[in-house]
């Protein structure tokens, strides 16, 4: 069958990607990916747990069956979102562009916008192959809270014409911090609404971030 005009005309979806430890995930990740589903008018976003980010190889986050199910956990009410274990699984040290590489490769039609904070995209050029990755995907920066988001120049400088594949969202600032819910955890302090409920209960459950007994 004959694809209509209208058909051909049709863009390809386009997929955000947030990728990260989500050692927990709270509820900064949540809005910074609607923020940007929402304002690049995505199809949806995956969101990307590392198996094991290579900036934090020193760190020991929690099993990564825990990351998954508290991810799980904090999207189940939004069908715009989806894990994609696809690092996970692999195992080992967590490659943005070696992932990219292998997600294109798995879905020639879509097309995907890698995001990425304020603070990540400072130091942006330090990732490997950074080109490469430009290449494959937008990066879509958005301001973090106490960060202060590059500039359009700063990126041409450093990237040249890629620079063009750079998108800057404006979202809500919220000062969430993976490693201060852990630290509010081991002391005993509350977590109740920097986390989904259901990730707050999960926490309590199977007694994640607590100092040892």
């Amino acid at each position: 069958m004959t694809p209509s005009p209208a058909q051909e005309r049709a863009a390809p979806p386009r997929w955000g990607i947030l990728g990260g430890t989500f050692d927990p995930v709270h509820y900064g990740h949540l809005v910074i990916a609607e923020q940007a589903r929402d304002e690049l008018a995505l199809a949806g976003v995956l969101f990307l747990p590392a198996a094991q980010p290579v900036h934090k190889l020193g760190a020991a986050p929690a099993a990564a069956a825990d990351r998954v199910a508290m991810i799980e956990l904090a999207i189940a009410d939004n069908p715009a979102f989806t894990l994609l274990a696809l690092e996970v699984e692999r195992g080992g040290p967590s490659f943005s562009v070696e992932t990219m590489e292998r997600l294109v490769a798995d879905r020639p039609t879509d097309e995907f916008v890698f995001i990425i904070s304020a603070e990540n995209a400072r130091s942006f050029h330090t990732w490997r192959r950074p080109e490469r990755l430009l290449e494959l995907c937008q990066v879509a920066i958005v301001n973090r809270l106490g960060y202060p988001t590059p500039g359009r120049g700063e990126m041409v400088e450093r990237f040249g014409a890629l620079a063009e594949r750079f998108l800057f969202v404006e979202s809500v600032e919220l000062g969430h911090s993976a490693s201060d819910i852990r630290a509010r955890v081991a002391g005993g302090q509350s977590i109740r609404y920097l986390v989904p409920a259901s990730v707050e209960d999960y926490i309590a459950q199977h007694r994640l971030y607590r100092k040892a007994d």
